[in-house]
């Protein structure tokens, strides 16, 4: 770990805000550009109704880190402090906006969490269970999601013609993203639960590949964390894993609201053109659903936190519920709220928070590995 400390830091330097930034200020003007009827900003009226929705969606943004937080404390057994949790989850938060959506910023947050104070036996396991945490909820919801709002309505299947699903390009995006997290879950499930020996060992066969052999080194790595965590993580009682879900659960859940209440903020304050429809159970469940299909499609995005290709799918997928000429600046917004907060809070702490960290000297605390 010590000797990986610097390589690993640079995947998150401050300045690696230019990329996405860039990608999204271009795909931004590009979706304007685009859109067949431009927004017509003066027909938009911050009524009671619309500053409440607005204060609704701030809501969900600050319930998606209070259950991170909540989520770290009990990971940590509580021995990260408040304070110490809630600047993990920025810099963790920052660290998956400026990363692949597949890799999501858990390798570094190994690093986080050492240089908090915590051994890397206790890190890692906080690091694996949470990332198990997070795909057992896509894993769990995705079926639930496809029952509730229908195969149909989700990927626009056409009447009488069922065949038709294979040819959504977001059906297939949504298949493989799932696919991806259903392999992984079930390794590191396998590995954390049952044979963690035997995933060290499958791990180091399969990065022999040619192909493979210059990410050999780190997921070595991560076969040894597998293997550290292991230990910790099966000695949970069930209680553990209950309330890790919940906090897990309660964050995720959070997190797609956001576009509901964004949609509704946006009827609200058009004058005339409330759709009762969208104000319906059935149809805020189908715009969840959406929302949850979309992340499952950015597992397959090489951009760093998904960026671009979420402004398009939004553009895209989401646009059945948005007023005619409103769609790509609800995506800018929709982005703005979700991702952007992130991305400038973790490059304004990251830097103060490296040069104390690297300054004391590291000593971990006492924990049972």
């Amino acid at each position: 770990m010590r000797k990986d400390q610097h390589k690993i830091l640079k995947e998150v330097h401050p300045s690696r805000v230019i990329i996405p930034l860039i990608i999204s200020v271009a795909v931004g003007i590009y979706i304007v550009a685009v859109e067949e009827t431009p927004p017509s900003l003066s027909d938009l009226h911050f009524n009671r109704q619309m500053v409440g929705w607005l204060l609704a969606v701030l809501a969900m943004v600050l319930m998606r880190d209070i259950g991170y937080i909540i989520r770290l404390r009990i990971l940590s057994d509580k021995q990260l402090s408040l304070l110490q949790s809630i600047r993990i989850t920025f810099l963790w938060e920052f660290a998956s906006a400026v990363t692949p959506s597949a890799i999501g910023g858990t390798s570094v947050a190994l690093l986080f969490l050492y240089k908090e104070g915590l051994s890397i036996g206790k890190g890692s396991a906080i690091v694996l269970a949470t990332f198990f945490l997070d795909e057992l909820y896509f894993i769990l919801m995705f079926p639930l999601v496809i029952w509730l709002g229908g195969w149909q309505q989700l990927f626009e299947v056409t009447p009488g013609d069922p065949g038709s699903i294979f040819h959504n390009q977001f059906f297939w995006f949504a298949i493989a993203g799932y696919g991806v997290k259903l392999i992984i879950i079930s390794l590191v499930s396998y590995g954390l639960f049952i044979n963690p020996k035997a995933i060290k060992k499958l791990i180091a066969v399969v990065f022999r590949l040619p192909f493979l052999k210059r990410w050999q080194h780190d997921a070595l790595d991560a076969g040894d964390e597998i293997a550290m965590a292991s230990k910790e993580l099966t000695a949970k009682p069930f209680s553990f894993w209950l309330k890790s879900f919940t906090a897990t659960f309660f964050s995720w859940t959070s997190r797609y609201w956001v576009a509901n209440f964004l949609i509704l903020a946006l009827f609200f304050g058009l004058k005339g053109q409330l759709n009762q429809d969208i104000v319906s159970i059935g149809q805020q469940i189908h715009i969840f659903a959406r929302q949850l299909i979309m992340w499952i499609m950015m597992m397959v995005m090489p951009t760093p936190g998904g960026t671009g290709f979420s402004e398009v799918v939004f553009l895209q997928y989401m646009d059945v519920f948005i007023p005619k000429g409103f769609a790509s600046l609800m995506a800018i917004v929709w982005r703005f709220v979700s991702y952007y907060p992130y991305l400038f809070i973790g490059a304004v702490i990251l830097p103060g928070w490296i040069r104390k960290s690297f300054k004391r000297r590291h000593a971990p605390k006492k924990v049972k590995d």
